[in-house]
């Protein structure tokens, strides 16, 4: 009777959130109807399964990424859970990352071997099994105990770069540990250029081989999905919090850093004058996340980046309307195959990565889905939501006639 009354109390708690939410109101019309004929709309928002009896058990279940989103939702701590799914303000940059997908099509070619697929790509003289890259996501272990050790070995198990986040939860000595490969850094820079440059060095000790600097985080944002589920929270935020949420004491990889003359954890006051300081201090890869337009792309070449990641932070830096796919194809006219490009925001399906790849990608990032696995099942299910992505390119590349990554080209997307 307990058990029936607590999934009673759950249904109204989804509904009465999803009620309020700012996404309902601006809702397309096709998702609306997806949601009406019992399909799940997508992006799936925080979750519209409110049925929370009709959920995968284990991650063999799983048909497509988006089954380990509601489970997630049901086990992750409401605030943990917000803090991930939010984009900020209205959240049209959210929904276009993957709205903005539906205006581009394939056009596959035929009679063509694809009898055998390879998927591997060149990174910085890396070769990489897959085109998919498991992206730098902050405070793994607010979804699973093991944080990004479960997905360093989640990664190790299928073959994928991982990329770690200067907000994670865990250090780089132990994620290359567990990983017992090639791991990337993420680096979100604070006011201060002598604690990047000390945060190199350590990364650069530690045998990181490409450092990602993160430049599209310069203030403050209102995550209003965020801010509607932490009301919903009834832990007290210090319980896991100690050092006080997104401070320096709070990242294990500051640890022993001085952070003498921080005045903030932001970086609004980088400038291009930022990358000279990081050649001058290391000599790792540098590729610049967050580059959105072919004016900064030229400077990126300009200032002799190694490599350019195309995202707008997955709709959580500025709500501008964009979908990150639709500035792909500025940035790869101006690189033409100079450096490598990553790209994230919005990738839910192997279509998904090869539009992507078609458009001048050299690698995709994969965000949020892989956290809806971990929140869901540890490292089984990052493993599985990996695998699923994978499967889905494979078949996408056969059906589209390219045997290999190098056979994906331009002409094979199209813009409705």
């Amino acid at each position: 009777m307990n058990d029936a009354k607590d999934k009673e109390a759950q249904r109204r708690q989804l509904l009465k959130w999803f009620s309020a939410s700012p996404l309902l109101s601006a809702m397309p019309i096709q998702e609306a109807l997806a949601q009406e004929r019992g399909r799940r709309p997508d992006p799936m928002v925080w979750t519209s399964n409110t049925n929370l009896d009709d959920l995968i058990k284990n991650p063999s279940e799983a048909v497509n990424v988006f089954d380990f989103e509601p489970v997630a939702f049901k086990k992750v701590p409401p605030a943990h859970f917000g803090y991930m799914a939010s984009g900020i303000d209205d959240e049209v940059t959210l929904r276009a990352n993957r709205q903005s997908f539906l205006k581009y099509q394939l056009r596959p070619r035929r009679m063509r071997d694809v009898s055998s697929i390879d998927m591997s790509v060149n990174l910085f003289g890396t070769r990489w099994k897959t085109p998919i890259i498991i992206a730098p996501t902050g405070g793994n272990k607010a979804y699973d105990p093991e944080g990004e050790i479960a997905v360093a070995r989640a990664a190790k198990a299928g073959g994928y770069l991982n990329i770690l986040s200067s907000a994670a939860s865990s250090t780089i000595e132990d994620v290359i540990a567990a990983r017992q490969g090639e791991v990337w850094y993420q680096l979100y820079a604070t006011s201060s250029v002598d604690v990047s440059k000390q945060i190199v060095r350590r990364m650069e000790k530690a045998g990181v081989p490409v450092l990602e600097i993160t430049v599209d985080r310069n203030g403050g944002r209102n995550q209003e999905t965020f801010f509607k589920l932490r009301k919903q929270d009834p832990r007290a935020c210090v319980s896991c919090h100690t050092h006080g949420f997104g401070t320096a004491e709070a990242r294990p990889n500051y640890s022993g850093i001085d952070m003498t003359g921080v005045k903030s954890m932001q970086s609004s006051n980088m400038t291009w004058d930022f990358i000279r300081h990081m050649r001058d201090t290391t000599k790792m890869k540098i590729v610049l996340k967050g580059i959105l337009t072919h004016e900064d792309a030229e400077l990126c070449l300009k200032y002799g980046v190694d490599g350019i990641h195309v995202s707008n932070h997955g709709g959580r830096s500025e709500d501008t309307g964009r979908g990150a796919i639709d500035c792909l194809p500025e940035i790869a006219n101006v690189v033409k195959g100079r450096v490598p490009i990553v790209f994230d925001s919005g990738i839910r399906r192997g279509s998904d990565i090869f539009k992507a790849l078609s458009m001048g990608a050299t690698a995709v990032c994969v965000g949020r889905p892989y956290l809806w696995g971990l929140g869901a099942f540890g490292q089984a299910g990052v493993e599985r939501v990996m695998d699923i992505l994978k499967t889905e390119l494979y078949g996408v590349m056969q059906q589209m006639g390219t045997p290999n990554t190098a056979a994906i080209q331009k002409e094979m997307v199209i813009q409705a």
